[in-house]
């Protein structure tokens, strides 16, 4: 029986454990504390889901606009380029039938003279 503790020393121990459970309880209450709840988080989950799907549309339509556009830019180009051949062709076809007329009168000139 000599190494049973005593009643006091019990008591000292009991008060001790029952010191260090409200240190680890207060620590668990400072982290609980910083800790978001299930509410919050699964409203502020729904919110960032809501954003990024409007983000996605949002690419979605400015890539759409962006493919028109750069279809647009190629016609346009498509139709300048036809545009400048024609303008090319009427200039070609003018030339020669200038010359296809002030030949013959430059010639019919020239014969007279001799």
């Amino acid at each position: 029986m000599n190494d049973d503790p005593s009643l006091g020393e019990l008591g000292r121990l009991i008060q001790a454990l029952r010191g260090d459970v409200r240190e680890d309880m207060a620590q668990i209450n400072q982290r609980l504390d910083r800790l978001v709840s299930i509410d919050v988080y699964s409203v502020e989950k729904a919110a960032l889901v809501k954003d990024i799907t409007d983000l996605e549309k949002t690419v979605q339509q400015m890539s759409a606009k962006h493919d028109r556009d750069i279809a647009a830019v190629q016609e346009q180009r498509i139709q300048d380029a036809d545009r400048i051949t024609q303008t090319r062709r009427w200039l070609v076809g003018a030339v020669i039938s200038l010359l296809g007329l002030v030949v013959p009168v430059i010639l019919f000139m020239a014969g007279g003279k001799t």
